[in-house]
């Protein structure tokens, strides 16, 4: 059987990819400008290109490049543009230039012709300024021969334990079927059941590479874990006294409102001082979770803890400065 190759764009450390690995594609390059991510994507993807590359800049040249590198063209496309601009938690200025990210879609299918495209992002890129974004990327990918469908998805519906919503927007060739959202699964995994085989941490910080103490204690545990023969990136925050002190006051699943008086405004954002839920789905991990903590473990989750709610694979190791990772 065929194996499809993948261009992923605006790559990042390489998540999009490792999904497209895990469901039987060969993905052959990945573009974006961010050099530490970059090399947490080589590591994970050895055998794609890694092309370093500011994609709101594409030129003759840089298609010049890229085609030297992929020379036996794409089978699909994929990507997730920098969503600050279309985000509910930004300003949403209709002239931020991170809203014509998407146009590097455009000039890269024109290069490589691929049969399917998939570009991901925050909900609100389907109404933003009256739903003309997303309006003018269907339409371009019309002009350029391709079917499009749309839907906003929520990761916690497909077996991932993060309410994460996205819209996600698949094109294929005309002459090719009509791309079908698949059903849902129903199948909700806990935050407790995503992480509670991983030491808490409490009496030390951890260790960027360890063994594992235990056994997995769930199918889902069970799964993250398969291939994987050490356990990466569980390593703790050092917080002071006083922060675990105002952590600990908080029970599972609440947050800054279960806090006395005194303390309510020592953060003044709406998500301060919140604990994950073991019992429920997980909030969706952001870059800046420094205001999210841990189910029973009074600290900021772990990189490996953020990637299991995110379903990476614990295979996947992230490399770099524990803000990079």
């Amino acid at each position: 059987m065929k194996k499809y190759t993948v261009l992923d764009i605006f790559c990042g450390a390489g998540g999009f990819s490792c999904g497209m690995e895990q469901s039987n594609f060969v993905v052959v390059g990945g573009v974006d400008n961010n050099e530490e991510a970059l090399k947490t994507f080589q590591y994970n993807h050895k055998d794609a290109a890694t092309i370093n590359h500011d994609l709101s800049r594409i030129d003759d040249n840089f298609i010049e490049l890229l085609k030297n590198t992929i020379t036996d063209g794409i089978d699909v496309l994929v990507g997730g543009p920098p969503c600050q601009g279309f985000s509910i938690a930004g300003k949403r200025l209709i002239d931020d230039p991170r809203n014509k990210l998407w146009l590097a879609y455009v000039k890269i299918i024109k290069a490589y012709n691929p049969k399917i495209i998939f570009l991901e992002n925050v909900p609100t890129i389907i109404s933003m300024n009256n739903g003309q974004t997303s309006q003018r990327i269907i339409e371009s990918f019309n002009e350029l021969g391709y079917q499009v469908e749309v839907k906003t998805l929520i990761a916690s519906d497909y077996g991932v334990p993060q309410n994460r919503k996205r819209a996600i927007f698949v094109a294929t060739k005309k002459n090719l079927p009509k791309f079908l959202f698949p059903p849902k699964n129903n199948c909700k995994i806990t935050t407790e059941a995503a992480l509670s085989d991983l030491p808490l941490l409490e009496d030390n910080l951890g260790l960027e590479e360890s063994d594992y103490p235990i056994r997995e204690l769930t199918p889902y545990q069970a799964l993250m874990r398969k291939n994987s023969h050490k356990l990466f990136n569980h390593s703790a925050v050092n917080h002071t006294d006083k922060t675990k002190a105002i952590i600990s006051l908080v029970p599972d699943g609440m947050n800054y409102k279960s806090l006395p008086d005194h303390l309510k405004n020592t953060r003044k954002v709406n998500i301060a001082w919140t604990r994950m839920n073991s019992q429920k789905q997980c909030f969706t991990i952001d870059a800046g979770h420094n205001h999210h903590f841990h189910y029973k473990a009074n600290r900021v989750p772990t990189v490996r803890e953020c990637a299991r709610i995110q379903s990476f694979p614990d295979t996947f190791k992230f490399l770099e400065t524990r803000t990079s990772q």
